[in-house]
């Protein structure tokens, strides 16, 4: 069996063991955490110990952190629940997640802020864009294609000035970056557990006090009368434990996922002809998209899963047909070379090993994509 280095974190991240623990442990509870027998206030006991350790981490109120069942979803409700069908006031980058993107041609009159040649927020564009009809504004912290880091503070002046509120679709910041809710201004932050090594299945939307938004949908009024439905108090557990220990570790961690992000980047530069960075400072240290001209991407994806090394074309969200990158796209790339760009992204678990395994084999599987395109 060939042994396999997987660097697809950005897709997925595997479980840390801590928090299957914490999952494996609650499973077999008894109680609805909105029943008042013993069986249910014991439940409710453990799911808003998940609220309050999460929130902490977040630099939030555990009242202002409601349970999602990801960051799609967290990010649908921020977004539908501010906006109006009628009047949607909505302003988003041209780089979000397929989960912010896709609203655009779901309501009418959504205005793009597009971005530099290096997936950066244009400023400039955006004080066009962003005026006295504006009701939201959607930016991602950390892109999930390029690791862009997106000027948060500014926007969050920017939209304030306009009397806008401000989303961020933070589920690539999280665990990798600082993040203080609080401290940041934004009215709305979504974040995702399996993304830092949660369960899959759980999310969060984190929302300002005072900031009013329309529920997802009808039942009990669970989650601040906004998320109906049970909530799963074991996937509340595991996502608590992931985020108590990707934030402990998070300064050093990052330094340590950087060194890994630039020596993959320099190493490809240097041995791969034509090949180019779609990574830019500033980004974040887990991500690194690479554009191998002449190529089809599909083609070097197949080689390396050959080869034993799992990486992505993007985002994960809209695999399974894939087209040219949208994120490269609104960068300035040409469709081909949208089309020939594979995201790496790494983890806990990610060595310098895996990096240097994959710069030993990644020339001459793009030299032999390009005789196949």
């Amino acid at each position: 069996m060939i042994s396999r280095s997987y660097l697809d974190h950005a897709a997925s991240s595997p479980t840390l063991p801590e928090a299957a623990a914490a999952v494996q442990r609650l499973l077999g509870l008894p109680g609805n955490p909105s029943s008042l027998h013993t069986a249910g206030r014991a439940a409710r006991r453990l799911l808003e110990e998940a609220r309050e350790s999460l929130a902490a981490d977040l630099g939030a109120s555990a009242g202002e952190v409601v349970f999602t069942s990801g960051g799609t979803e967290a990010n649908n409700l921020a977004l539908l629940g501010v906006t109006d069908p009628g009047r949607p006031g909505l302003a988003v980058s041209a780089v979000e997640h397929p989960s912010v993107a896709t609203v655009r041609s779901r309501l009418p009159g959504v205005e793009v802020i597009g971005v530099g040649a290096g997936g950066h927020l244009d400023l400039e564009a955006a004080q066009q864009v962003v005026g006295q009809r504006t009701r939201l504004v959607s930016v991602m912290w950390v892109n999930n294609e390029t690791g862009a880091v997106q000027p948060i503070p500014e926007i969050v002046e920017l939209a304030g000035a306009a009397g806008a509120r401000v989303h961020s679709d933070a589920v690539q910041a999280f665990g990798h970056l600082p993040i203080d809710f609080a401290a940041s201004g934004l009215d709305l932050l979504s974040v995702s557990a399996h993304k830092l090594g949660g369960p899959v299945g759980i999310g969060a939307l984190v929302v300002r006090r005072g900031v009013s938004l329309a529920p997802s949908g009808f039942g009990g009024g669970q989650e601040a009368r906004l998320r109906s439905g049970t909530v799963p108090v074991a996937l509340a557990a595991g996502f608590a434990a992931a985020s108590r220990i990707a934030t402990a570790r998070l300064a050093e961690e990052a330094l340590r996922l950087a060194g890994l992000r630039d020596r993959l980047i320099t190493g490809a530069l240097a041995a791969i002809p034509g090949c180019r960075s779609n990574t830019l400072e500033p980004c974040g240290p887990a991500i690194v998209n690479l554009t191998f001209p002449g190529t089809r991407a599909d083609d070097v994806l197949l080689l390396l899963d050959s080869a034993g090394i799992d990486a992505s074309t993007g985002s994960a969200c809209t695999a399974g047909v894939h087209q040219p990158s949208e994120v490269l796209l609104a960068m300035g790339s040409s469709e081909a070379d949208a089309g020939a760009s594979l995201r790496f992204s790494f983890g806990p678990e990610t060595t310098t090993g895996e990096i240097d395994r994959l710069l030993a084999v990644l020339p001459g599987l793009v030299a032999t994509a390009l005789g196949a395109a």
